[in-house]
Formats: structure tokens, C-alpha cells, sequence
């Protein structure tokens, strides 16, 4: 602990105990314990550090007005205190212990219902319970029964808290398996046999009696062994275990009997943890098929889902699982997805008479939806039919749903209809069918699924989210596409004139969703070719339809997601044609002019943000200048110094950031041939953000191969000339510190590549001397040269030179001037910058000593009535 810290810990102690009353900042409290918890892990010993805090427990408990936070911090600190078995001693001789969690006193004091209370004593005693002393302690006071009786608490955070500390006691003092090295448990953390044998007792017991539910009111209590059984069984060694398994079986059993629903899914997590540990248990394996043969149809589904998830390699019980998930997709839809002969021919009548109710339809589609992907990629001979089935069942219930085919089984009529227009069924198949596309056989329905996508897409009635999946699941099968011959003009048109319609559609999430589709189609171009017709996936799909001009009306949308979706989808398009150094289209320049709009005047951050990433895409993809792309070249330059130029100045700390990662580009094309220069200093990730012009990858700059024959200060002037030094110092005293942090690594890396220290480097030096950049005389100019005067009188008073001429001409809101930029760099203090940024304010405000300071100013505050507490960030 630090010295400054335990000065003032006294004083906080004070605090607490004089008052008894919580914190301004309610949490204070937890923040303290935070930091002793961190000295206690770090094997520090808090009594040892700080003796005072024995005292302010005793006070706390015994004051009768105390808060009952601070009761509840008073509760949870003895416990940490008393983790190890030295500090035990210590506070028992006390006798805190048995005041602290004395719980007839905590009753008498009416203070037992408040949840803060209860709360407190229950992770008191968790924080304890690391030695047998504490466990000897525990069952000695009997706290067992009122432990088992909080499982049960109003409160769901005491119940499971509760749940938590009773695994903790059976699983931390369990015996030590045959095999494992008894050092792994740590010298002396085995319990008396007496004391163990009490508790599992107790507990084991308490599951006995409490699993099966009495009454109806009693289904929670139920519930909440379940989970705790299930919790224990995941765990437990194999003498606990077993003993568990002995103790609870029966009631499993009859618990599996009765077929309560709210108790199917935590019967199912105790019977598959207790597969997962006992293996080929008999008995477990037949409570297991008991489940998967429940008699009520809605429970079925859910256990067989349950159990498919867990994905134990069980053939017999796998095949049954996939079965019974199948049953309602073979019922809706007529599919033949069960063979001629059905095991689940029993559960067919109850079934269809549940998938009557619509609510339950619509609840047992979904999870049988949901579950087809896995369900096909189960092996041949657990599989009842072809997967290719699969998917022909959920293009089926897709028709169904959008009432284009009604159900071809007979009888089934009352069923069908209560699929149709459901957006929930609709949503859940068209997940599925788009994570289908890696099915054995998938591809033989790849025309019927872009047709039925397609229909949805037409479809009036399809609420913005279903549009949105119809989307997602085209471009995944046109993903998996290598022969686009199926496309025929009919359906060719088809897609043209809906994404047309769509483009304008009234909802602007309808949009936003279609413009995203065409930028991710023309992303898939770049990867996927059509072997028969050797055209890339857009034009297979759209045809002569360009989408260019349908996503420059979409930079005029009112609203700014559809503008930021329309500036990525344009950058994806375009791509390909940079790659290329393809000659510049009539259009690009306006849709140049209309990006540097947007940038300078739309009010939205999600724009400008995709603005830049535009021109950071162009730059990283154009092709090296040549005769053919020179206009396109020179259009990119050109639109780069603005770009840079507003980029620094926007008030959005991610559009600048945005804008460094520009400049970034630019030094490495200029640099990337010098020795010593490190290109990507931190790497070009792009931004996660949804509407980032690339995602998830690094920015890779085609670099032009190119001899440096002037030497580095031609570059070093091009930089400059091009606005990328401005950028770099504007970003330095940016007051947003992912902005000054990037910066000042990249000025690091630019001084460290043009302004060399070594001997050998005096004549470059003294020739990059010559390259000067302007600063204004305000905004962020007037900060870096108050950087550099002070630098200067630095110097000045070192050396008793007063030569300062050309920066005293640069007051505040004057003129600019002309500075050296390597006697910029290495006059601004980079490096002990990058400290401080890197550091960030956590180091000041997020500590301990801050916190301490916090809590006496705040009680010093309070004692005068009208005055604000302030406490900071910490």
C-alpha cells in the first residue's frame, strides 16, 4: 500500500464510522473494496497495512443508525479480511467475527429484511469460506439453514447469490480426486471429515426435499435447486457426485414424471451435466430418454433443443433429438423429412393438435428453425432424411408464411394458417436458410431460393427486419455461388425493378438495408467470378443496371444512415475500377464534389466518418499513376488535401482519427523506401463501426515503386505540401486523446524517419532543415508554438540566448509563421507526450489515492449545508 494511501485511510475509517451514513457517491463503497481485494490477491495483508479498519468494523455494526451500506460493506469487508487463516486468528480473537455475522442480532435490529443486509452476509461469508477454520466456523454457527432458506429470497440477486455460496462450500472443500497433486489444492485447505460431512448433509438433504415441488407455489424453490444441482453436477468430483446422484435420483425421477413445463429446461441442464460427469450412467441415461419422450409437445421440442445444443455425441439419443425437432417442419410443410417409417409417428396427433394454438406454433417453428443448421450437419445415419430436405422444408414454410403456397399435407390447413404473415416465423426461417448454404446438397435448391428471396423482397408486407434478413440471406447464397447460369432474365428484372423500388421506399430502414446490399453485393464481385458467363456476381444478378447512379441519390437522403450506407456502398463499388487504374467516369468527379459537401456541411457524424473512410479506400486501392488513370489520380490528390484540410477540423473525434489514418497512408507511400522509417505505426485497422467503407481488415496501401533520387527532404516537402504535417500537429493538442494519441506516434515516427539523432545523419539533417511548414497564428497553430517559445526559453535561459524572433511574431489570433518542421519535432516533446497519452487520466483520477481524497472532501462538503459534492470520475 502505498504511503500517501495509508496516511489517509485512518481518516476515511473515521468517516465511516463517526457518520454511519452512505457516501455522496454511492459507490465509493464498492470501489474500496475493489482496491482490498486487489491487495489481498496480491498477498498484502491488510490488518498488518491498515489496523484501523478493525476498528471501523466494530463500530459500524454496533451503531444503531448506521446505513445499511455501510452495514453491508462493514459485512463484506470482515469476510475478505478473514480469507486467510493467520488473519482468522486475528479478527476471532477479536471477537468481530461472531458481532459481524451474528444473525439474531441482525433480526432484532430489524435490519435482516433489508436486501443490502442480506446481501452483505452472504458474500461476507463467500469471501471467508477460503480455509477449513472459516468452514469449522461456519458450520458451528449454524448458518447452513439460514443459507438454504435465502435460495429461496424474494430478491433474485440474494437467491442466486445464495445458490452461488452453497456450490462454493461442497465444490472448494471437496475431496481431492486420486491423481491430482495435493499441492494443487493448497497446504491445509482440507476440512475436518466432521465438518464436510455436515454441510453435504445438510445440502444434500435440502435437494432431496425441495426438488419436487409440494404445492404449486413451491415450483420456485424447485427451480432454484435445479439450477443449483445443475451447478454442482458440472463440477463435482466423482465422491461428490456420486453421493448427489444417490441422494437426488429418486426425486429426479419423479420430477421427470410429473412433467411440470416450467421445470422442463432445468430438469434437462441437471440430467445433461450429470451426462457430461458420470458418463454411461444407467440411470442418468434413462431419465434422459424419459425427457425426450414427454408426452406434452411444446416441452418435447424444447428438451430435444436443449439437449442438441449441449452436442453430446449420444447417437441414439442425437437421432431421436433431430426427430423431434423435424416433427413440426414435416407437419407444416409436407415435406417427407421423418422416411416412411416414423418413430415420432406417437407424438404426430399431439403435436398437431398444439400446432393448432398459434402461439404455440409460432413458439415450436421458431425453435425448430433455429436448430436446422446443426441439425444438418449431424452425421449421414443419425440424419432420417437428405439435408437438401432441410432446405426445401424452410423455402416451403417461407411460401407458406407469405401465403404464395399453402401447406400440401392433408389435414394440415388449421395449422398453415397460423403461420402466414407471421414477421417471427418469417425472420427465424430466413436465419436458417441463410446459414443453410454449407448443407450437403444445398446448392441443387439455389434457383428456388433466389426466387422465393426475390418474392420477399417484392412482397408489400414485409416489415422492414424481414427485408433486412432477405437481404442478408441473398448475399450468403451468393456467396457460395460459382455458376450464376440459373439467373434468368425474368428473374434478372425481377431483382433490378425491386431494389429499384426499395432504394425509395418510404421506411428509411428499407433503404438503408438496400443500399447496404448493393455495397456488400459488389464486395462479393471482387471474390466470386461466374464461370460460365466469366461475369462477376453484380452484373449476373443486376445485369446492365448500374447501381451507381441509384446510391448517388441515396448521398441525398434525409436521413444520415442511408447518406453514410450509400458512401460505403460506393467505395465497394468503385473499388475494383481503382484496383484497376480504370479511366476516371464522368460521374466520379461529381460524386467527389458531392463526398466534399458532406464532409464540410452535413450535420450528422455517421456521414463525414464514411467520407473519409471513401477517400481512405480510394487511396489504399488506386493503381500506380499511369497514362490511362492520370486524371483519376490527379482527382484523388486533389480531393486528398481537402479532405485532410476539413478532416482536422471536425468537431467528431472519429472523423479526425479518420483523417490521421489518411495521412498515415500518404507517409507511407512517401517514406516506405527510406531506412528507418516503420510503416504503420499502429497499424491501419479500420473502424468497427457499421458503416465503415472497410471492415474487420487492414488498410493495405498499394505502394508505387519508385526510386527517392532527390532524397528525403523532397519528400519530407511533398508531406508538408500535401497537408499532412498540418494534420499531425493539429492532432497533437487535440483535446480528445485517441486523436493526440495517434498523432503523436506518427510525428514520433516522422522525426524518427527524417530527423535522425546519429552521427552519421548531421548532413541530412542539416539539408531537411530547409523544409519549413506554416503555422497559423490561432486555433491549434497558436498551441504548438506556445509549445515552441517555451521550448525556446528553455534553450534561452540555458544558453543566455534571447533569439526568438520568429515565433514573438506569432500572437495570439495574429499572423502565422514559418517553422523548421525538424525543429518542430524535436522540439515538442514527443516522447514525453506519448507517456502522458498513453497513460491517460486513469492514472490521476482512477486510483486509490484519488478515491481516498474523494471520500474525506465529500464528508468535509457535507458538514456544510448549500455547498455541491463533487467527486471525479474515479
Amino acid at each position: 500500500m502505498d504511503r500517501e494511501c495509508a496516511l489517509l485511510l485512518p481518516g476515511v475509517c473515521a468517516v465511516l464510522a463517526g457518520s454511519g451514513s452512505s457516501l455522496p457517491d454511492d459507490t465509493s463503497l464498492e470501489k474500496l473494496l475493489d482496491w482490498f481485494t486487489g491487495i489481498t490477491e496480491a498477498g498484502g495483508s491488510l490488518l498488518e497495512a491498515c489496523p484501523c479498519l478493525l476498528k471501523l468494523i466494530s463500530t459500524v455494526v454496533h451503531n444503531a443508525a448506521s446505513d445499511p451500506g455501510v452495514l453491508s460493506f462493514a459485512l463484506r469487508l470482515t469476510g475478505l479480511l478473514a480469507a486467510t487463516e493467520e488473519s482468522f486468528k486475528t479478527i476471532q480473537e477479536h471477537s468481530v467475527l461472531n458481532e459481524v455475522f451474528n444473525l439474531q442480532h441482525w433480526q432484532e435490529a430489524g435490519l435482516w429484511e433489508d436486501p443490502c443486509l442480506r446481501i452483505g452476509w452472504i458474500q461476507g461469508l463467500r469471501s471467508m469460506l477460503q480455509h477449513p477454520k472459516a468452514l469449522s466456523f461456519f458450520v458451528q454457527s449454524e448458518f447452513i439453514d439460514p443459507l438454504l432458506q435465502l435460495q429461496t429470497d424474494t430478491s433474485l440477486f440474494i437467491a442466486a447469490a445464495a445458490n452461488q455460496m452453497l456450490a462454493h462450500i461442497l465444490l472448494f472443500f471437496q475431496s481431492v480426486p486420486p491423481g491430482v497433486d495435493k499441492k494443487e489444492k493448497g497446504d491445509g485447505m482440507t476440512p475436518s471429515s466432521a465438518d464436510y460431512t455436515a454441510v453435504v448433509k445438510s445440502i444434500s438433504g435440502y435437494l432431496q426435499e425441495s426438488l419436487v415441488p409440494k404445492e404449486s407455489k413451491n415450483v420456485r424453490q424447485s427451480l432454484q435447486t435445479l439450477k443449483l444441482l445443475a451447478l454442482l453436477l458440472a463440477q463435482a468430483g466423482p465422491p461428490l457426485r456420486d453421493k448427489l446422484l444417490q441422494t437426488v435420483g429418486d426425486s429426479l425421477e419423479e420430477l421427470v414424471a410429473a412433467g411440470s413445463s416450467e421445470l422442463t429446461l432445468p430438469l434437462m441442464d441437471v440430467i445433461l451435466s450429470a451426462c457430461s460427469s458420470s458418463g454411461t450412467d444407467e440411470r442418468i441415461t434413462r431419465l434422459l430418454s424419459s425427457m425426450l419422450n414427454i408426452n406434452k409437445p411444446a416441452d418435447l421440442i424444447h428438451a430435444a433443443a436443449a439437449f442438441l445444443r449441449r452436442g453430446h455425441h449420444d447417437t441414439v439419443h442425437t437421432a431421436r433429438a433431430v426427430r423431434i425437432l423435424l416433427l413440426p417442419l414435416d407437419i407444416m410443410t409436407g415435406q417427407t423429412l421423418l422416411g416412411s417409417i416414423s418413430t415420432a409417428d406417437e407424438h404426430q396427433f399431439s403435436v398437431v393438435e398444439q400446432l393448432k394454438s398459434k402461439s404455440s406454433c409460432i413458439s415450436m417453428i421458431c425453435v425448430c428453425l433455429s436448430n436446422t443448421p446443426q441439425i444438418t450437419l449431424t452425421p449421414p445415419d443419425v440424419l432420417p432424411c437428405l439435408p437438401v430436405s432441410i432446405v426445401t422444408a424452410v423455402l416451403s414454410l417461407l411460401k407458406i408464411c407469405s401465403g404464395s403456397s399453402p401447406s400440401s399435407s392433408t389435414g394440415c390447413s388449421e395449422v398453415s394458417r397460423n403461420v402466414i404473415g407471421s414477421g417471427k416465423v418469417q425472420k427465424c426461417a430466413l436465419e436458417a436458410l441463410g446459414t443453410l448454404t454449407s448443407s450437403p446438397g444445398a446448392k441443387e435448391r439455389i434457383s428456388e431460393v433466389f426466387t422465393v428471396l426475390i418474392q420477399y423482397l417484392e412482397n408489400p408486407d414485409s416489415d422492414p427486419t424481414v427485408l433486412h434478413k432477405s437481404y442478408q440471406a441473398l448475399l450468403k447464397w451468393t456467396s457460395v455461388c460459382t455458376d450464376f447460369s440459373f439467373i434468368t432474365d425474368q428473374l434478372r428484372h425481377d431483382l433490378v425493378e425491386v431494389v429499384k423500388k426499395r432504394v425509395c421506399d418510404m421506411r428509411w430502414e428499407v433503404k438503408d438495408s438496400t443500399v447496404e446490399f448493393l455495397g456488400h453485393l459488389a464486395g462479393v464481385c471482387d471474390s466470386i467470378k461466374a464461370a460460365a458467363e466469366g461475369r462477376d456476381a453484380s452484373e449476373a444478378l443486376l445485369g446492365a443496371c448500374s447501381t451507381t447512379p441509384l446510391l448517388r441519390e441515396a448521398l441525398q437522403d434525409s436521413e444520415s444512415y442511408v447518406r453514410a450506407s450509400a458512401i460505403s456502398a460506393l467505395a465497394k463499388t468503385l473499388t475494383h475500377r481503382w484496383q484497376q487504374g480504370a479511366t476516371l467516369t464522368e460521374e466520379e468527379p461529381e460524386i467527389v464534389s458531392r463526398l466534399l459537401e458532406i464532409l464540410s456541411q452535413d450535420s450528422e457524424g455517421f456521414p463525414r466518418r464514411a467520407v473519409v473512410q471513401y477517400f481512405i479506400s480510394w487511396y489504399s486501392s488506386h493503381s500506380p499513376p499511369s497514362s490511362s488513370s492520370s486524371s483519376s489520380s490527379s482527382l484523388l490528390m486533389q480531393s486528398v488535401r481537402s479532405v485532410l484540410s476539413q478532416g482536422r477540423a471536425d468537431l467528431d473525434w472519429e472523423v479526425k482519427v479518420h483523417t490521421l489514418v489518411l495521412a498515415e497512408l500518404l507517409l507511407d507511400e512517401a517514406f516506405s523506401g527510406h531506412p528507418g522509417y516503420k510503416k504503420g505505426s499502429d497499424s491501419h485497422h479500420a473502424s468497427p463501426h457499421a458503416y465503415g467503407v472497410v471492415s474487420e481488415q487492414a488498410y493495405t496501401l498499394h505502394t508505387h515503386t519508385a526510386t527517392h533520387t532527390e532524397g528525403a527532404e523532397s519528400d519530407l516537402a511533398v508531406v508538408v505540401e500535401q497537408g499532412v504535417v498540418s494534420v499531425l500537429l493539429s492532432g497533437l493538442v487535440d483535446c480528445d486523446r485517441p486523436v493526440a494519441l495517434k498523432a503523436c506516434r506518427l510525428l514520433i515516427t516522422l522525426r524518427e524517419t527524417v530527423c535522425p539523432l546519429s552521427l552519421g545523419a548531421l548532413d541530412a539533417s542539416a539539408a531537411m532543415a530547409t523544409v519549413s511548414c506554416e503555422l497559423p497564428g490561432c486555433g491549434w497553430g497558436r498551441e504548438i508554438i506556445k509549445i515552441l517559445k517555451m521550448k525556446k526559453s528553455d534553450q534561452a535561459k540555458e544558453e543566455d540566448i534571447a533569439d526568438q524572433r520568429g515565433l514573438n511574431g506569432a500572437e495570439e489570433g495574429g499572423d502565422g509563421v514559418c517553422v523548421s518542421v525538424c525543429e518542430a519535432l524535436r522540439s515538442l516533446g514527443l516522447d514525453e507526450r506519448m507517456e502522458v497519452l498513453t497513460q491517460s487520466s486513469d492514472h490521476i483520477h482512477n486510483s486509490p489515492l484519488s478515491l481516498l481524497q474523494d471520500i474525506l472532501t465529500a464528508s468535509a462538503t457535507h458538514t456544510k449545508p448549500g455547498e455541491e459534492v463533487i467527486v471525479d470520475c474515479y
